[in-house]
């Protein structure tokens, strides 16, 4: 059985005092580390980004339709052009300056037929473009709530590391002016067990809130003082005083 001064085993209080500020401190920062804000809002930024880029996309696609339909039409209107040049030339066979007087008529009806799947094109480019900047804010506007909370986040597990920095530096300067062997123990506990020491208050170990057996209490009472014993149902390390009889 491990043994060391009553007074020793006492300091483990004190000792688990700065373990436990520790392990709220990690237990605070693992909460605000899964905010359930911040999946939320990456899931809503995935869905508007999906949704931006299919905007995009269908916008793209237009844009290089509408530069089809309009070399078409320009294709058209220069073979128009060059028609009615030679038309009006006066050159040629009066049958052939006839069968140019009906392809101009011809080329006349394409191109307004064209024209008309140019506007088309045109006005549904526009909604399509209209679409994409509604979506391109809804983009912008939860990366801007997920900067805010994320801003917000992050000050506090920055406050969160600065003062388990410091109840660190406290722990460490405690913990070595501590007898070794107990420390070790002490330790080997806290890491097995979540805890590594607590008071035997009144036959209750505070390290389980439950109150001990008469027969445990019995056991812990004929151990000697510089004995140490343990929480039979906790495992962790029962710091005991004569006051707190």
């Amino acid at each position: 059985m491990a043994k060391a001064a009553p007074a020793e085993q006492l300091k483990l209080l004190e000792l688990q005092g700065l373990d436990a500020r520790l392990k709220s401190l990690s237990n605070r920062r693992r909460t605000i580390e899964s905010d359930p804000r911040i999946s939320d809002l990456e899931a809503a930024l995935s869905v508007a980004n999906g949704e931006l880029g299919a905007a995009k996309m269908a916008v793209h696609d237009a844009e290089a339709e509408l530069k089809r339909s309009e070399a078409d039409v320009e294709q058209v209107a220069s073979r128009i052009e060059r028609d009615e040049a030679r038309l009006n030339s006066g050159t040629g066979l009066s049958k052939d300056l006839v069968a140019l007087q009906s392809d101009i008529a011809s080329l006349n009806k394409r191109r307004s037929a064209l024209e008309d799947v140019e506007l088309e094109v045109m006005e549904r480019l526009e909604g399509l473009r209209e679409r994409q900047a509604a979506q391109q804010q809804i983009v912008d506007d939860v990366q801007g709530s997920f900067g805010v909370i994320r801003a917000e986040l992050d000050a506090a597990l920055a406050e969160i590391a600065a003062e388990a920095a410091e109840v660190g530096g406290k722990r460490s300067e405690f913990a070595a002016g501590l007898d070794a062997g107990l420390l070790a123990v002490y330790e080997k506990t806290l890491a097995k067990r979540g805890v590594g020491a607590a008071r035997l208050f009144h036959g209750k170990s505070e390290g389980s809130g439950m109150q001990l057996s008469p027969g445990d209490l019995a056991e812990i009472k004929a151990a000697a003082e510089d004995d140490v014993v343990f929480c039979p149902d906790s495992g962790c390390i029962l710091v005991r005083s004569a006051e707190w009889v």
